[in-house]
């Protein structure tokens, strides 16, 4: 039977490469940092081991559903895919947008059939 210790240093050494990918890709640096902030709970350092780590049950349910084992380790590929995915749907939003300052003019209603 394995310790706890030597299941986070594995799960951890398999985030190396990860970790790689995701270096060589200096545009998604800003993405990776906000996806890593969203991983943290809120007030982790009220709550052992004192570290900004996702809740360890949170981590299994999400790699159980995303791979079907709850031990499993995310690819490289898959979270360089998420990122450029985040990044996507980011621009998507903030195109999507209006500006609170553009209305349409006085008197004049959107769409069609208005009278």
């Amino acid at each position: 039977m394995t310790t706890l210790r030597a299941r986070r240093g594995a799960r951890f050494s398999a985030l190396a490469p990860v970790a790689a990918a995701v270096a060589t890709a200096p545009q998604l640096w800003p993405t990776a940092v906000a996806a890593l902030v969203r991983l943290v709970p809120r007030r982790w350092w009220c709550r052992p081991p004192f570290l900004p780590v996702p809740d360890a049950a949170w981590w299994a349910f999400r790699m159980e559903t995303a791979y079907g084992s709850p031990g499993a380790v995310p690819t490289a590929e898959d979270v360089v895919s998420y990122l450029h995915w985040c990044r996507a749907t980011a621009r998507l939003h903030a195109e999507a947008t209006v500006p609170s300052g553009r209305r349409s003019p006085a008197g004049r209603t959107r769409g069609r059939g208005a009278a």
